[in-house]
């Protein structure tokens, strides 16, 4: 896996959306814990530093992302070039921390103290955008249908998570309990180390003093 130049540890719980500065052919990368089947949304847009301007302006024609997304076991899910704007998707294929990185396609950008592009990034874990049909329904029936099928997608996705945090809790707890009787062990095993130690040191003593006759 490539070198990570800047990660975040951040838990998008449904959504976040925030930005930040990119120098030239420099990766950024984020880090997204979800459950396995899970759809993932990432919405981006650049904005280019303008010198004359000395303010960050919507990006040139023919500048361009890398987006690629891999897991902790290097199985890439994406590898995609899109524009100066855009949305990628992925759907998880098995829980647990999956790495987005975006990369500059482009060389020639003027320097601004080594940051050159802000990039907007708004991610969404689990989340599918409002049917296009919903939004021009004349008919309440069909529109309230929609949201209904949205609000209980938006529940499944709450469940999903929240049995996937209890298998993470689960699995922490089982880890804890193995760490301590590790440590249990250990101890008593020293303990029976110095009791030894102990032990062989007075018989050393006690065979010391009988040769030099002290005893």
């Amino acid at each position: 896996m490539p070198t990570l130049t800047f990660i975040f540890g951040l838990y998008f719980s449904l959504s976040a959306a925030f930005y930040f500065h990119a120098g030239e052919r420099e990766e950024k990368c984020i880090i997204e814990d979800i459950p396995s089947d899970t759809l993932l949304t990432g919405t981006f847009r650049i904005q280019q530093w303008d010198t004359r301007r000395h303010d960050f302006l919507e990006s040139a024609p023919g500048l361009g992302m890398f987006v690629t997304v891999t897991t902790y076991n290097d199985e890439v899910l994406l590898s995609k070039l899109y524009g100066p704007q855009g949305t990628f998707y992925f759907t998880s294929h098995s829980p647990g921390e999956h790495i987005i990185c975006l990369e500059s396609n482009s060389t020639r950008l003027v320097s601004f103290g080594g940051s050159k592009l802000r990039i907007h990034l708004e991610i969404r874990v689990g989340q599918h955008d409002l049917d296009a049909a919903a939004a021009q329904a004349k008919d309440k029936v069909n529109e309230v249908s929609f949201k209904l099928e949205r609000l209980i997608e938006q529940i499944e996705q709450i469940v999903k998570e929240q049995n996937y945090q209890r298998d993470r809790e689960e699995n922490f707890r089982m880890t804890s309990e193995d760490t301590n009787s590790n440590v249990l062990w250990w101890a008593f095993a020293q303990t029976l180390i110095f009791i030894a130690i102990g032990i062989f040191q007075m018989k050393h003593l006690k065979d010391f003093f009988i040769a030099k006759k002290l005893v």
